[in-house]
């Protein structure tokens, strides 16, 4: 027999094996949205060797096929520290604009529509690029992805917490407030969140918010579910980013849902740094099951070796979703999205335009 998600719409198969090909077909046309993807992190292998080639004293592989072997981590830290060698490889204006196009090309392939795209400007302004050079390379780029390729980019500028000191919250909040580009729609905290205080952060978002900037850090990704009320009551925190280790705590899942603060899911990146054992083992359903809003997210796409279609099909099998399962879930990130009411009855209709053609 199905089942129900609470947080869902639409019929459940109640079915655990893998995507079947309908399914899949059906996935990889979907009008999607998504709401956590890094920037730097969404560098597919062949920009991440172009940039490589240009920057000759990187570490980073030169070959594509490498990459694969590169980016298989040992644990979260290990995954920072190869992250950052990434990071490393953006050096210039031309080189942020070129990241940011080719991202928004890899999210039409996938029929992204709407994507926040976390960015972590500190980490490359401290490199050298001058920030308004960097704002403006990233802006022309959303613009041209929205004009060229149909995909409607927005920034959610976030603090690195593994940087020491407050310089890197106080350098991120100025440009996001004082330089504040057009796309900038939230504020939000990524790194290592063992021995990082959410609390720590909140004057800085006390100030974002005040400047009409949403707050979506992350939290419970590594550590439990506390970092979670953390963000929620210090940071208040309208969404969460990751959320894994809410399922440890009833009374946080409780709260979540009657909130409705939606949690940014990342299955296979969860398994790949180590947050959780295997996919078999993630929480989602039991995410699901309370009545939380879920959305399914990439976080660092070609590093963790997937893409927003594979992981649809990897939530599909793990709540056991159909078709209209499925759809509800698209539905789910547009809802919680910060795009402007217009543009989400637009997105939905389409959604809606798009099961009604499947189904004949």
């Amino acid at each position: 027999m199905g089942r129900t998600h609470s947080s869902l719409e639409g019929s459940l198969s109640g079915s655990s094996g893998p995507a079947h090909p309908g399914l899949t077909a059906f996935i990889a046309g979907l009008p999607k949205a998504e709401l956590h993807v890094h920037h730097v992190g969404s560098a597919s292998p062949r920009i991440v060797a172009e940039l490589a080639a240009r920057h000759p004293d990187s570490p980073v592989p030169k070959d594509p096929a490498e990459l694969a072997g590169y980016f298989t981590f040992r644990d979260f830290a290990h995954f920072i520290e190869l992250y950052l060698t990434v990071v490393d490889l953006i050096r210039d204006a031309e080189d942020v604009r070129l990241l940011t196009y080719e991202i928004a090309r890899d999210m039409a392939r996938q029929q992204i529509r709407y994507a926040e795209l976390t960015v972590t400007p500190f980490s490359s302004v401290r490199r050298g690029i001058p920030d308004v050079a960097f704002l403006e390379a990233i802006e022309d780029a959303r613009r041209a992805a929205e004009r060229e390729l149909g995909v409607v980019l927005r920034w959610c500028f976030d603090i690195p917490g593994e940087v020491q000191g407050d310089i890197a919250a106080e350098e991120t909040t100025r440009m996001a407030c004082d330089l504040r580009p057009e796309g900038l729609v939230a504020f939000g905290l990524g790194g290592p969140e063992q021995g990082v205080s959410r609390g720590r952060f909140k004057p800085f978002f006390d100030r974002a918010i005040a400047e009409g900037l949403r707050s979506v850090p992350h939290a419970g990704e590594t550590t439990g579910p506390q970092t979670v009320w953390d963000a929620l009551t210090e940071l208040r925190a309208e969404r969460i980013g990751h959320g894994t280790s809410a399922a440890q705590d009833p009374r946080l899942l409780e709260h979540l849902a009657e909130h409705g603060i939606p949690l940014e899911v990342c299955p296979t990146s969860n398994v790949a740094t180590r947050a959780v054992s295997t996919l078999e083992e993630h929480p989602i359903a039991r995410m699901a099951d309370a009545g939380v809003t879920v959305t399914v997210n990439t976080d660092d796409p070609p590093m963790f070796g997937t893409d927003l279609n594979t992981e649809y099909a990897v939530a599909a099998r793990l709540l056991g979703l159909d078709e209209a399962g499925v759809a509800a879930l698209a539905k789910n990130a547009v809802r919680a999205s910060f795009l402007d009411d217009a543009g989400k009855a637009r997105l939905v209709r389409e959604i809606d335009a798009y099961v009604a053609d499947w189904r004949g």
